[in-house]
């Protein structure tokens, strides 16, 4: 059990870019109902555009002090640019449609998405090297902690604290609830429901793209296919904290990080459960969870039973 503060730490630190990603999923669905399967490909757009900064933009041998900050930029722009877009292009015009039609066009952006990818960076394919920090790793009683994942530790708390402030305490922000509650009635009241879903979109793509960069930083690697599994354990923590709520997305990515380091760590040590406990397994616990959490609080941890809108 001496293992078990680092892999709690572990467990937190890939839980907090879940919660980063899952916040677009849950923000996007709780205002227009909508599932964007695309998100996590706006993930993988943000990661990409961190490093066209670095490659294209920034000088050789730049300082990562100075280079982080303008990667952090490069990546939220793109991000934010492909969400308004799929928003506008894609989304608005279905949206008045059977919920079908907007799901297969989401399934549809995702592969459109990491085929453009693929052309535009051709060794995408395989990974790509992402810049990192130098130093570390840091040693805090028994836990170690990874350069990589200094970025995340303070990313995390400062995004949802932002995030919390702008939705509690902004005029746009008490218009998103409005909107989520009853668009209608927000209407009525003299709120512009089609910027409130835009600004949804692109808050969700900028802490998508926030995710991008630790995970860059975290794994030292991009990818074209890097969104899609990160996207499936992303909506899955959404699901998890209670789909339509930006605590519960934060909530059920921890929860969700935690269960598959425990997981990974401890399974194998079960008798008969040697085979169980590896990596490639951790995809396995992920959804067993959510599968289990699902039958016993079908809304999710933190969600409300609420009648789905006519």
């Amino acid at each position: 059990m001496n293992e078990l503060p680092q892999q709690l730490v572990n467990g937190l630190l890939l839980g907090s870019m879940y919660g980063l990603v899952a916040i677009g999923y849950t923000m996007v669905y709780g205002i227009v109902q909508l599932i964007n399967f695309a998100h996590g490909e706006i993930f993988m757009v943000g990661g990409f555009g961190a490093l066209t900064v670095y490659l294209y933009v920034l000088p050789d041998g730049t300082s990562m002090v100075i280079a982080l900050p303008l990667m952090i930029v490069g990546g939220i722009i793109a991000s934010v640019l492909v969400a308004i877009g799929a928003e506008r292009f894609a989304y608005r015009p279905l949206r008045g449609a059977p919920r079908l039609a907007p799901l297969i066009t989401a399934i549809g952006l995702s592969l459109a998405l990491q085929q453009a990818i693929w052309a535009w960076y051709p060794d995408a394919r395989s990974a790509i090297p992402f810049p990192h920090i130098d130093g570390g790793p840091f040693e805090i009683g028994n836990v170690t902690i990874q350069t990589g994942d200094l970025f995340l530790i303070v990313a995390a708390p400062v995004s949802m604290a932002i995030l919390a402030y702008f939705v509690m305490k902004t005029r746009t922000g008490r218009g998103m609830q409005a909107t989520a509650q009853d668009p209608d009635t927000a209407k009525l009241m003299g709120i512009n429901t089609d910027r409130i879903i835009v600004v949804a979109f692109a808050l969700g793509a900028t802490f998508a793209a926030v995710g991008a960069v630790a995970y860059g930083l975290k794994y030292g690697e991009v990818q074209y296919r890097m969104g899609f599994i990160l996207g499936l354990k992303a909506f899955t923590a959404a699901v998890l904290g209670g789909i339509g709520n930006i605590y519960g997305a934060m909530l059920g990515g921890l929860v969700l990080g935690v269960a598959e380091s425990l997981s990974t760590a401890y399974i194998s040590d079960i008798p008969g459960m040697d085979q169980f406990g590896s990596q490639s397994w951790a995809n396995v616990w992920a959804f067993v969870l959510l599968i289990l959490v699902l039958l016993i609080r079908p809304q999710g941890l933190l969600g409300e039973r609420v009648a789905d809108r006519a």
